[in-house]
């Protein structure tokens, strides 16, 4: 997924990636997704509480965020509001370990 530079995606590039087996997550605020909306089928982790949620046990992250717990190798998309968290997030998985 990434080689150095950081992945971006455009709009059809991420609705043709959901059909696949992604796994999204939104890393805006939840007052963020009360206002402008939640993304289909993508799960909400602030960034704030994105290194401790990638770090969980895989029971604890299904039950909090109703989704399997993605491994360090399975495809996972970040998105935000502006770009500026989602490349956070991904850096911040990245040093967690996942590729």
């Amino acid at each position: 997924l990434c080689t150095g530079e950081v992945p971006s995606l455009s709009y059809q590039e991420l609705k043709d990636l959901k059909t696949a087996n992604v796994l999204h997550i939104d890393v805006r605020e939840r007052w963020e997704i009360d206002k402008f909306g939640k993304i289909p089928k993508s799960i909400n982790i602030p960034l704030g509480e994105l290194v401790e949620a990638l770090q969980m046990d895989p029971m604890e992250f299904k039950e909090q965020y109703n989704r399997k717990m993605p491994a360090k190798s399975d495809p996972v998309v970040f998105s935000c509001l502006a770009g500026t968290r989602s490349k956070q997030a991904l850096g911040f998985a990245m040093s967690l370990g996942f590729s």
